[in-house]
């Protein structure tokens, strides 16, 4: 029932938000210039490896050395509206019609995080990762990873379809209020470091 429903959501989602994403698509190349997606590697459904896709909202940026500068130096004004939106995360729902994302799970962060997780922290790639989540309504970017991880766990555990329904009226709550979009002095979050305590 849950892939049935992030199917034909998340089709229709497409269909209705279509002028949405070309007016966004078309105000990113014409601020940051191509390219429009901004596509990265991330593990999915039991840590499987899958391509997500999501508005780019930072400028590339290098510094003499040619490495790529941190994203507070890289974020524009124009990105940071994109981002306090979350208008950017509007082409994951192409990740939800392919299956490789459900409109509601824990996000997808980053492959080099795998081996850093506790055995209880690994079972959030137990259900396929989200567009929102249980820890995206309850302090998204504003808590620390370990509260964020549990509360991830608490999701595979309780997974059903009226708490999805809940999520999901309660994500677009928190991004009318804009709540908890960036850590205290961050863009986002800190790089996890790893924590191998349950």
């Amino acid at each position: 029932m849950k892939r049935l429903f992030d199917f034909l959501a998340s089709l229709i989602a497409l269909v209705l938000f279509s002028p949405i994403i070309a007016l966004v698509a078309w105000k990113i190349r014409k601020n940051l210039g191509s390219p429009v997606l901004f596509r990265q590697t991330r593990p999915g459904l039991n840590g499987k490896p899958f391509e997500m896709v999501k508005f780019r909202t930072m400028k590339d940026a290098f510094d003499q050395q040619g490495n790529l500068l941190p994203d507070s130096e890289r974020m524009t004004p124009f990105g940071d509206k994109l981002r306090n939106s979350s208008l950017d995360e509007l082409p994951e729902l192409w990740n939800v019609l392919k299956g490789d994302m459900s409109l509601v799970g824990p996000r997808p962060l980053l492959m080099q995080y795998l081996p850093l997780y506790s055995e209880e922290q690994a079972r959030r790639h137990e259900v396929r990762p989200g567009v929102t989540g249980w820890a995206q309504i309850n302090g998204r970017n504003a808590i620390s990873w370990e509260d964020k991880f549990k509360l991830d766990v608490w999701y595979v555990d309780k997974c059903s379809f009226w708490l999805d329904v809940k999520i999901l009226l309660l994500t677009v709550k928190k991004v009318l209020i804009k709540e908890g979009i960036s850590a205290q002095g961050e863009v986002t979050m800190p790089p996890f470091k790893g924590n191998k305590n349950d």
